[in-house]
């Protein structure tokens, strides 16, 4: 098996020290890089499993924090963190940016073959990016069908792929309609895969706190949402020896 290194790194973002996870190939030569972003509730470890999934497969991949080291496993103490962020796209940013400038800086890390991929609100954060002009080679997000503020996305430079339950009643369908009418309107190259029967976060194994409605996870889509996730990145941000 592939040997790989990891190891928390701590930077500032949002007035906090975030505490995120890197993840390194094996080997001593520059690889393309992914950025991980979490679910609303902040990095855990299904996070670090899927940083470390890729450093298998040959990148650098650095799953970021979004609050500080925290990990608001209360519904209501998630909400009252990311709603106000949501509706900010300039510190989605700044907390996408300072993520991304410690990625590029990683030694192993190819600054100039990047890509995010983020699930919830790590997913609008990946979008924001994007829409803010920068450099990637894709953007995959799964539950993370925000749309931005008008005109901006003309700005995203590379592919979109997104994934989202049919029965998500956070992203209904007429979220997914508005997000589809932006990208298009914008001639982003889009894709929108919609899994049947998937509540919200049907790509995160099952948690041992409370929910919100609507929230469950579906092992079979999950497996799916993971492939789609890793053939964009083959696509659009290949491994070459």
């Amino acid at each position: 098996m592939t040997t790989i290194t990891t190891r928390a790194v701590e930077y500032p973002a949002d007035n906090l020290t975030m505490i995120g996870y890197l993840a390194l190939p094996a080997g001593a030569e520059r690889r393309p890089a992914v950025l991980i972003g979490p679910e609303g509730m902040g990095l855990s470890d299904v996070e670090r499993r899927r940083a470390e999934a890729l450093a298998e497969l040959g990148y650098v991949a650095l799953a970021f924090d979004l609050h500080g080291g925290r990990y608001l496993d209360d519904p209501q103490d998630m909400l009252a963190r990311c709603l106000p962020l949501l509706a900010d796209p300039d510190r989605m940013r700044g907390i996408g940016h300072a993520a991304l400038d410690l990625l590029r800086a990683e030694p192993r890390a190819d600054p100039d073959r990047t890509a995010a991929v983020g699930y919830g609100t790590g997913g609008a954060i990946a979008l924001e990016l994007g829409r803010d002009g920068v450099d990637l080679r894709a953007i995959g997000t799964v539950n993370a069908l925000t749309t931005g503020r008008p005109g901006e996305a003309a700005r995203i430079r590379c592919p979109v792929w997104a994934g989202v339950g049919s029965e998500d009643p956070i992203m209904p369908p007429a979220q997914r309609d508005a997000f589809t009418a932006e990208m298009q309107a914008a001639g982003v190259d889009w894709r929108l895969v919609v899994y049947g029967g998937a509540l919200h976060a049907f790509h995160h194994p099952t948690v041992d706190h409370t929910v919100v409605p609507g929230v469950g996870y579906h092992p079979r889509h999950a497996e799916r949402a993971w492939r789609d996730i890793v053939a964009l990145l083959a696509e659009c941000l290949p491994v070459t020896d």
